[in-house]
């Protein structure tokens, strides 16, 4: 489908004035998933091979919004996001706003209806147009629409610019095959369609050749790979395949389908020893009765069993999940099984949300819509006894030796504590200072630490001398290094310090990321 609007805001009179030669500058914000994160690294890759430079602060000449139908007030988000920048590109001739993703494939010319500046509306099958909508519509004096029903190309084939030189998203697959009825990803993102074995791994190695040492795996439902080809088993080969890697210290995957998780997943896990002790498995609902209405082909008793079998080859698994609290006919018996199952289940941390309509999902129309304040109560009490949890199984962790890999992002207290932080093997946070004289860890490096106090969302570990903190460099922090290098003439020294020039990633700001790149609790 591809439609043009008048764009009032484009045109001759909107050109970009002064130098020609001056590159164009551009800014990608991302609400989302992993997958959205994704595609914006692509998004970014593809106007850099297309000459465009990232804003780094500055006002962009083209913001895009790489767009999520699935978290609520989604489209609120957006409207709101685009109105503030009405006045912006009112004020900046030639400035381009582009809107892609999931609720540009879901809501089409609305969009455009509802914020006619809009240059550009591209879908979840067309990433790879960007570019050339943006100069059509520049040339053509209108706004571009183009939404395809299946995917054009696979994403994996277009450029990409990471966000991260130490860790990188590799995508198996896109779409996803199941009919849960909140979900409106398989409407928007299509059936599922597998990438060959021998794709995925070159994509890894070449992110390894680049320093990465850290890849996560992404589908929809990453253990439903190889069904499109025929193999069962392709996951689990895949995960194998990985600690073949030279180079490669930490693989990681998201998101499981407990209804698909076998034994021989969990064997891959446990057995390859890059594959790293964590799980997100999204639980949902520990009713049977609100799993049957949601359309997910498994039950609590199942769901729980995998998370033995998970912990009785990895006993130090930090596991994870995704509940929905106040989905239509949800008892207060549904809700206590609910939280009978989190109680039992132990997760390290989870996802709550407040279920909401979404048009175009079969729920939306079921009977039995929960008042707001039945769901908001019914929430406060899961999130309390997932903080008791969360804070409970990280005060085991009291005492333990863990490896880090240092993050360029730090806490937000990092100024007054001096602390800098990274992600234990686990996938905890850990916040952990640098003692006196010991060297300073660049993102990338590994250090390792014992832990000396525990939150109920991170861990702290204060090394009382220079013998109870060691530092691995890595090679990912050699090419956090060269990224410097690259992009403020000389390596930063000690980069990784709170405060130092490129600890929060100069010269790969072009990526605006919405959603944290891991499962934490969320209000």
């Amino acid at each position: 489908m591809s439609l043009t609007y008048p764009s009032p805001a484009a045109g001759t009179e909107n050109e970009p004035t002064g130098d020609a030669a001056v590159p164009r500058t551009y800014q990608v914000r991302t609400f989302g998933c992993q997958m959205n994160v994704h595609d914006s690294e692509r998004m970014a890759g593809m106007l850099e091979a297309a000459g465009y430079v990232p804003a780094d602060g500055a006002q962009a000449d083209v913001v895009v919004f790489n767009t999520c139908a699935v978290r609520e007030n989604a489209d609120n988000k957006l409207y709101g996001n685009l109105g503030q920048l009405a006045p912006i590109k009112a004020a900046n001739p030639g400035m381009q706003i582009a809107v892609g993703g999931c609720l540009a494939q879901k809501d089409r010319e609305t969009i455009l209806k509802k914020a006619p500046w809009v240059d550009a509306v591209f879908g979840t099958h067309n990433v790879g147009a960007l570019p050339a909508l943006l100069d059509r519509a520049r040339h053509n004096n209108e706004a571009q629409l183009e939404i395809l029903e299946s995917l054009d190309v696979f994403p994996s084939t277009l450029p990409t610019k990471r966000d991260s030189v130490y860790s990188g998203w590799v995508s198996i697959s896109v779409g996803c095959n199941n009919t849960c009825t909140f979900c409106i990803v398989p409407a928007l993102r299509g059936k599922e369609k597998d990438r060959r074995p021998g794709e995925i791994l070159a994509e890894v190695q070449a992110l390894v050749d680049d320093g990465a040492i850290e890849v996560t795996l992404l589908g929809q439902n990453v253990n439903s790979y190889g069904v499109e080809f025929g193999d069962r088993q392709a996951f689990s080969k895949l995960l194998r395949a990985c600690g073949e890697i030279p180079g490669l210290e930490r693989v990681r995957f998201t998101s499981p389908h407990p209804a698909a998780f076998t034994d021989d997943v969990i064997d891959a896990m446990a057995e390859t020893p890059n594959v790293m002790p964590q799980l997100h498995m999204p639980l949902q609902s520990g009713s049977d009765k609100v799993l049957r209405d949601m359309k997910r082909s498994y039950r609590s008793a199942k769901f729980l069993g995998i998370l033995d079998k998970v912990r009785a080859k990895m006993p130090h698994a930090a596991i994870s999940t995704d509940i929905i609290v106040g989905f239509p006919g949800e008892t207060e018996e549904d809700f206590q099984s609910t939280l009978d199952v989190v109680e039992k289940s132990r997760f390290a941390t989870a996802f709550t949300f407040q279920y909401s309509k979404r048009p175009g999902t079969p729920a939306a129309d079921l009977p039995d819509q929960l008042p707001k304040a039945v769901v908001q109560e019914r929430f406060e009490r899961l999130t309390a006894l997932q903080d008791r949890i969360a804070a409970e199984e990280n005060a085991t962790q009291l005492g333990r030796r863990v490896e880090v890999m240092v993050t360029a992002q730090s806490g937000r207290k990092s100024e007054e504590t001096h602390r800098l932080s990274g992600r234990s093997q686990d996938q905890r946070l850990v916040h952990f200072t640098v003692p006196e004289g010991a060297p300073a860890p660049r993102p990338g490096d590994l250090v390792t630490v014992t832990i000396t106090e525990a939150a109920a969302f991170h861990l702290i570990a204060d090394p009382a001398t220079a013998d109870d903190y060691s530092l691995r460099r890595s090679r990912a922090g050699d090419a956090w290094d060269r990224a410097q290098a690259d992009s403020c003439g000389a390596p930063v020294p000690g980069a990784g310090a709170p405060g130092a020039a490129g600890a929060t990633g100069a010269g790969r700001t072009g990526v605006s990321l919405g959603m944290p790149s891991l499962p934490v609790r969320s209000r």
